[in-house]
């Protein structure tokens, strides 16, 4: 067994202990956790915080290939013009970046990611890798008539990620029709099937569903999709979807960049598993803007971190994600900030048993954190695995 002693040990599920001790076994299971290690056996000592492995609930690994080719700040429309613009290369360059990203987020100390895929690209990849994966099989299609198909290609997708832990899901309320969100909905009504989707990454996205106005248009345009069955809901986007998401699923909204309080309250009037997921290293790439993330605290939400893709980030790594929440929100606990980064996104991804705390017999992964100003991320802290 290993014994680990740190400044201050964050077991997630209680409150952090000062000087505190990790022993673990051989196979990383915890045996336990306690501010006194046993007599007479060698301890580690380590400067800093220890805390359970990162779970990162949002990442596109088979986009690892665009890192530094789309550029920032051009806001969400233009983005997703350049990611389809340069997704397309061969599926050794794909599954080579991809590897890459899944060694460089082992490093970084996570130890579970809910990827999206749109192709079979990372399958080989998770079946082999160190971290465990929840892969959501993303659907487009918003064209009502293309319901059918995408969706049942959405299947064909699914079964190619079995048996591993795998979702089918919708990409974007802008990209999803009613037909598909339908179809999705009678499929996760009956299968074990957690949902993620996008969710109001630009004030575009509320304009269009608002008003059927804004940037969008241009993207169904030079698209070639013909729109003009869509008719505007008078309210935001995911006010008009909320009613066509199963409630019998946990469901995790990702970005929330221009979610309101309006929209915080107008959700919790439906009886939906609302889990949210900020990605504030992407959202500043895309559109420099972050979530009002103090609207989301309180509200009795569970709430998780994501990276993104290296298409939208520097690097993949849950640490800088709290680092940027830490400098733009200072009043954010460490142990808040942890929460949201480990045990939060276990529970989501229905890998709480093993991962997210550090409890007895759970095998969740160390990591030590260094840098801190007293139980303040600064922008020199670092992780490093310990385990």
């Amino acid at each position: 067994m290993k014994i680990f002693r740190a400044d201050y040990v964050f077991p997630i599920n209680a409150d952090p202990i000062k000087n505190g001790v990790v022993t673990v076994s051989d196979n990383g299971q915890i045996i336990s956790v306690d501010n006194q290690a046993p007599p007479d056996v060698q301890v580690e000592q380590v400067n800093g915080v220890i805390c359970p492995g990162f779970i990162n609930t949002h990442c596109h690994t088979e986009l690892s290939h665009l890192h530094q080719k789309v550029d920032r700040q051009t806001g969400l429309v233009n983005f997703i013009q350049s990611v389809q613009q340069f997704r397309r290369t061969d599926d050794a360059v794909i599954e080579d970046a991809a590897q890459r990203a899944d060694e460089e987020m082992y490093t970084n100390g996570i130890v579970a990611v809910g990827d999206i895929s749109n192709s079979a690209c990372t399958v080989a990849l998770k079946r082999d890798s160190q971290i465990a994966y929840h892969t959501f099989v993303e659907l487009f299609a918003f064209l009502p008539g293309q319901a059918d198909q995408a969706f049942e290609n959405g299947l064909d997708l699914l079964k190619k990620f079995k048996p591993g832990a795998c979702s089918i899901v919708p990409h974007a309320p802008y990209s999803v029709s009613k037909e598909l969100f339908r179809l999705i909905k009678t499929y996760t009504d009956n299968n074990d099937n957690i949902l993620t989707m996008h969710n109001q990454e630009c004030e575009d996205e509320n304009k269009f569903y608002r008003y059927k106005l804004g940037n969008f248009l241009n993207l169904y345009k030079n698209f070639n999709i013909d729109i003009s069955y869509f008719k505007p809901q008078a309210r935001n986007s995911i006010q008009s979807v909320i009613p066509l998401l199963s409630n019998r699923q946990k469901i995790l909204f990702v970005h929330n960049t221009c979610t309101n309080l309006k929209d915080i309250y107008f959700v919790k009037r439906f009886d939906r598993q609302i889990n949210w997921c900020f990605c504030p290293n992407a959202n500043l790439y895309i559109e420099g803007r972050l979530p009002k993330v103090d609207l989301f605290l309180d509200e009795g939400f569970n709430i998780t971190l994501g990276t993104d893709s290296l298409a939208a980030n520097d690097k993949l790594c849950i640490l800088s994600e709290m680092k940027t929440l830490q400098q733009q929100f200072p009043q954010l606990s460490l142990n808040r900030l942890l929460s949201w980064a480990t045990l939060n996104g276990a529970a989501f991804l229905n890998m709480a048993e093993e991962l997210g705390s550090l409890e007895p017999c759970k095998t969740p992964g160390l990591n030590v954190i260094s840098g801190l100003d007293g139980l303040k991320l600064t922008p020199e802290s670092t992780v490093r695995r310990l385990i």
